[in-house]
């Protein structure tokens, strides 16, 4: 049997796989479906993610990561073994050597539980990556020269913002706010202001389809639906674009700050080199509408929006994966 090596995203919002040789073969909500008496799998996935909120009292459906790190290991576990296998693990490889990113400020405690969770779905080795370096790689910046890159990578439960020089991490930022604190500033408006009560999914909905951060670029409306938290039956309201701006304004600005302490704190010479080449943005918060003009107003440099945000992490990971000899070097 023949050993693989494959990337992994393990990302707060989604899961997303890279087989060397084939390329990204697995995209799907980090989302279990579990029975709570029995705790027996009944759904992994976007399966699971269509009964998020929809689901009969003895069925519920656990989100295993929380900002970016592992909340319930053995759910992780199972999650792991399942995309892995789904993507042909054990009918063409066994054991293959896993190369997974997170977070830059992850605590030992946390690094060894993705380890664990990893080294027990199967692997024979780990490795751990940071994940603004995989975004850097896989938007196609060539961080291993002597020059500054910058990259802000928005996922579901953290942002990394991080200097880039001769393949390392310069100056760096980790915080614990990206898309599901956009969701749920979104639910947390709209309960205060209109006393409705909307799910998880409705929210995601209305910041995909109406959200923004920059008024003046975007003005249109959706009607939405929930349970009125004063007569307790359901109500459809209409609500617009700058609602949603005013809604998601602190934790954009909370990225806001931390992109500027990371560039406070960046040596000259780089900062000379970002404000020549621009910052890039990655991850799926990088297109919520208007994040880049607001960055590039705010950071008074040069934004660019990545290609293809949302795979530039696991795409990285496919192009170390041709290099796992240095990254085993390393020290996360």
């Amino acid at each position: 049997m023949l050993s693989k090596d494959i990337g992994i995203d393990l990302g707060t919002a989604n899961v997303l796989i890279h087989v060397k040789g084939r390329g990204v073969v697995l995209d799907e909500p980090s989302v279990v479906a579990i029975e709570s008496d029995t705790k027996r799998v009944l759904a992994v996935g976007e399966e699971a993610r269509r009964m998020v909120g929809r689901t009969p009292g003895n069925i519920i459906a656990i989100r295993p990561l929380k900002d970016g790190v592992i909340a319930d290991f053995e759910i992780t576990e199972m999650m792991l073994k399942y995309f892995i296998n789904k993507v042909g693990g054990r009918k063409w490889y066994s054991h293959p050597r896993i190369l997974i990113c997170a977070p830059t400020n992850i605590t030992s405690v946390e690094q060894k539980a993705i380890r664990e969770a990893a080294e027990r779905s199967g692997a024979r080795e780990v490795f751990l990556e940071e994940e603004p370096k995989a975004a850097a790689i896989g938007a196609g910046m060539d961080i291993f020269q002597p020059s500054g890159n910058m990259v802000v990578d928005i996922g579901g439960g953290t942002t990394d913002v991080a200097v880039l020089s001769m393949g390392d991490i310069v100056t760096s930022s980790s915080i614990k706010i990206a898309g599901d604190k956009f969701d749920s500033a979104i639910m947390k408006y709209i309960k205060s202001k209109y006393k409705l009560l909307i799910g998880e999914r409705t929210s995601e909905d209305i910041k995909v389809r109406i959200g923004t951060v920059h008024p003046e670029l975007k003005m249109e409306t959706m009607d939405i639906r929930g349970r009125d938290m004063v007569s307790g039956l359901p109500l459809t309201i209409t609500i617009d674009s700058q609602e949603i701006q005013e809604a998601l304004w602190e934790p954009v600005s909370n990225i806001v700050t931390a992109a500027k302490s990371v560039l406070e704190r960046t040596p000259p010479e780089l900062s000379a080199d970002i404000i020549d080449r621009g910052v890039i943005l990655t991850g799926g918060g990088a297109m919520l509408h208007g994040i880049d003009q607001l960055l590039a107003d705010e950071l008074r440099v040069p934004i660019l929006i990545a290609e293809d945000p949302m795979h530039c992490v696991v795409k990285g990971t496919g192009i170390m994966l041709d290099n796992l000899d240095k990254v085993s070097k390393r020290k996360f």
